[in-house]
């Protein structure tokens, strides 16, 4: 048995009461727009919260990647050079190897060496020359301990500004500006 209810009994499926007028209509009209105003502000919100979120993750990564290829760029630079390094330092060594040979030949031409001795020191010595190496042969010049290994001495001029290389008895060599082995020379002064 169904009760009889007034018009204000009336509700909608929502819990509120049925509009019976257009005004109340409007009303709920207007509630349920911005309801929905607000529903969709939020949502717009949680949206740039999400891409503010994904857009500073990408960033992050970006800036990731970038100081990996920054090391990546190093890290090749750093290999070539200890590359190019290792190579001069074993052609240093080979030719270092090969000073008593310059030596001896130095001495064989010395001793009265043939025309035949002279020309496989000149090649020999052109071939190295072209590589970087050069000879220290410092008559005359002033002497310099950084190039010069004094193994005898004889008194100069008092007037001399310094010790003065007045022979050398053993070549010394350069390997591309470093002093492979500094000449063997006799000072005055």
């Amino acid at each position: 048995m169904v009760a009889e209810t007034g018009a204000d009994s009336r509700t909608t499926g929502g819990g509120r009461p049925a509009a019976t007028t257009p005004s109340d209509l409007a009303a709920q009209l207007a509630d349920a727009a911005v309801d929905l105003e607000a529903a969709a502000a939020a949502a717009d919100v949680a949206v740039d919260l999400g891409v503010a979120s994904v857009a500073r993750e990408r960033d992050e990564y970006l800036d990731a990647l970038r100081r990996l290829q920054a090391d990546f760029e190093n890290y090749k630079k750093r290999v070539e050079k200890q590359k190019i390094e290792h190579v001069e330092r074993a052609a240093g060594e080979l030719v270092s190897k090969l000073l008593p040979v310059c030596d001896t030949m130095d001495l064989a031409i010395a001793h009265g060496g043939g025309e035949e001795v002279k020309q496989v020191w000149t090649a020999l010595f052109d071939a190295l020359e072209r590589e970087g190496l050069e000879r220290i042969d410092p008559v005359g010049a002033t002497f310099d301990p950084t190039v010069h290994d004094a193994v005898a001495h004889e008194p100069g001029d008092s007037g001399s500004e310094g010790p003065e290389v007045v022979e050398v008895m053993r070549a010394g060599y350069r390997w591309k500006g470093r002093v492979l082995r500094p000449a063997m020379v006799k000072v005055k002064g």
